[in-house]
């Protein structure tokens, strides 16, 4: 079997071992027709708590809290959040709270902040909702001095944005992708540097193994002390592509087509540019199967149980390597050409971590990252990855060492005005970024970048960079064994994967 495999703006056609394992996830199911009308049903008769008309006093004020839609990776030219933000506004009004006394909260966390009249073009909001929304638009600041304290959590100090608690009800609105995006962990994106750098999670589809999780919770808590609070949570359905590609990865007719097709030639000969701009332009169509409102946690934990159980591909035992595609694209917004610190990131801090029951590489096993490693940071939106990125010149360092390096960096004034204007990102972010990366690489015994064309930064990072796929499989099945059981994860998307107990 031949399957192609996405590194960069590259297709890297692979000849499946007889003992490889193809890692594709389920296919789309049937979207909501009618996301508007299911998000208003969900805050009418909410799982648990009053409904929101119960909540919203006549004439008061609402802040809406929304997160960038990072996740999922591909994007979608429309997003139901879009349109659940303008239900969940609607709805307000409805119930008494006007639009001119609505405040829309974007809760970007440690991301560069976006202006307000990106909101638009980064697909927060949908055109018609920017033209009609006569309300107020606040870009969270994370090291904003006015933030209201919260108390703590295990010695983190709680600190939000002032609109959170100067207003008479909260509304969260967020799709259930994972334990850190969407449901409690949006009110934590509209908090503090301090609480956003805690945040971390072992596997980000479990609960249990997420201090961030459990640090979102109780700012759930505390804040309900002091303001009604209710969030709408979507399930939203895999991200399906059209043209060309309709069908990959979900159908393995789609697979081969591409895999077979002649024209994947003549796409490899074309400048990294164009490529991009071809990739960029298939067009991805994204649905929401079911909206739930309740407790921003009660309703984020329902809906993301129903999401992991649709999206979930199943492994009977854990691989002793898994290859792994990394996309021209970064994490969060605005996308843009991935450094190697976010490459990394791609494939262990989120491809990694969307595991639940357990790991899915057996202890010792190998990683390998289809990616060139190009030492490329935008500017100015990536300065602060080369901070950390030259913290590692001398290869990875211990703990300690990096949280010195840590507080130097947030003791930079010039690097957090740089995050206050919206020139670049928190100067903490590629921190969090790499810690995102720690799990896996405390489970792996090697990572392998295939097709590295920087092998200075790969090595930087402790891993082992190889000319191509071929060496790759070679070294990692001379690392596991002849036998070894590779799998091959067909992506983006980037989609949960379950081992049976």
């Amino acid at each position: 079997m031949k399957v192609p495999l996405l590194s960069g703006t590259s297709l890297v056609v692979v000849d499946v071992p007889e003992n490889g394992v193809v890692l594709r996830p389920p296919p789309p199911v049937e979207s909501n027709a009618d996301v508007r009308a299911a998000v208003r049903d969900a805050l009418r008769f909410p799982l648990a708590g009053p409904p929101l008309a119960a909540l919203a006093p006549r004439g008061g004020r609402a802040t809406i809290v929304v997160e960038p839609p990072a996740l999922p990776l591909p994007a979608a030219q429309h997003d139901p959040r879009q349109v659940a933000l303008e239900a969940a506004s609607t709805e307000l009004e409805r119930a008494g709270i006007s639009a001119e006394r609505q405040t829309l909260l974007v809760a970007s966390g440690l991301m560069r902040k976006p202006a307000r009249r990106e909101l638009e073009q980064l697909g927060i909001v949908s055109p018609g909702f920017a033209r009609r929304f006569a309300g107020n638009v606040v870009i969270h600041d994370a090291e904003d001095p006015e933030l209201v304290e919260l108390g703590e959590a295990d010695t983190v100090p709680l600190r939000v944005n002032r609109t959170l608690v100067e207003t008479d009800l909260v509304v969260t609105v967020s799709a259930a992708e994972t334990v850190l995006h969407g449901g409690p962990a949006v009110l934590l994106g509209a908090s503090g540097a301090a609480s956003l750098g805690a945040a971390k999670a072992d596997s980000l589809l479990e609960t249990g193994t997420s201090f961030g999780w459990r640090l979102a919770v109780e700012l759930e808590r505390r804040l309900s002390e002091r303001v009604p609070v209710i969030g709408v949570s979507l399930v939203l359905n895999q991200p399906q592509l059209t043209g060309a590609a309709r069908g990959y990865p979900y159908e393995p007719e789609a697979t081969e087509r591409i895999a077979s097709s002649p024209l994947r030639h003549g796409f490899r000969l074309l400048p990294g540019v164009v490529r991009d701009r071809t990739i960029r332009s298939i067009r991805r169509e994204l649905g929401a199967v079911a909206a739930f409102a309740a407790p921003p946690s009660v309703a984020h934990a329902e809906a993301l149980l129903r999401a992991v159980e649709a999206r979930s591909a199943v492994l009977d035992e854990p691989l002793d390597a898994i290859c792994i595609g990394i996309p021209r694209t970064t994490p969060h917004l605005p996308r843009e050409r991935p450094n190697p610190l976010l490459a990394a990131y791609l494939g262990l801090g989120l491809a990694l971590r969307l595991w639940r029951d357990r790991f899915p590489v057996a202890d010792g096993g190998t990683v390998i990252l289809l990616d060139r490693f190009h030492r490329h940071f935008a500017h100015p939106t990536q300065q602060p990855y080369r901070a950390l990125f030259q913290a590692l010149r001398t290869g990875p360092r211990e703990p300690e060492e990096l949280g010195q390096v840590e507080r130097a960096v947030l003791a930079d004034d010039r690097a957090l005005a740089a995050y206050r204007s919206g020139r670049t990102c928190h100067p903490l972010l590629p921190f969090v970024d790499w810690a995102g990366c720690a799990p896996a690489l405390g489970r792996v015994g090697s990572v392998i970048v295939s097709g590295c064309r920087d092998a200075v930064a790969c090595r930087q990072l402790g891993f082992v960079p190889t000319g191509g796929l071929g060496t790759s499989l070679e070294m990692a099945r001379g690392l596991s064994g002849s036998d070894a059981r590779i799998g091959f994860l067909l992506s983006p998307p980037y989609f949960p994967l379950r081992v049976a107990p």
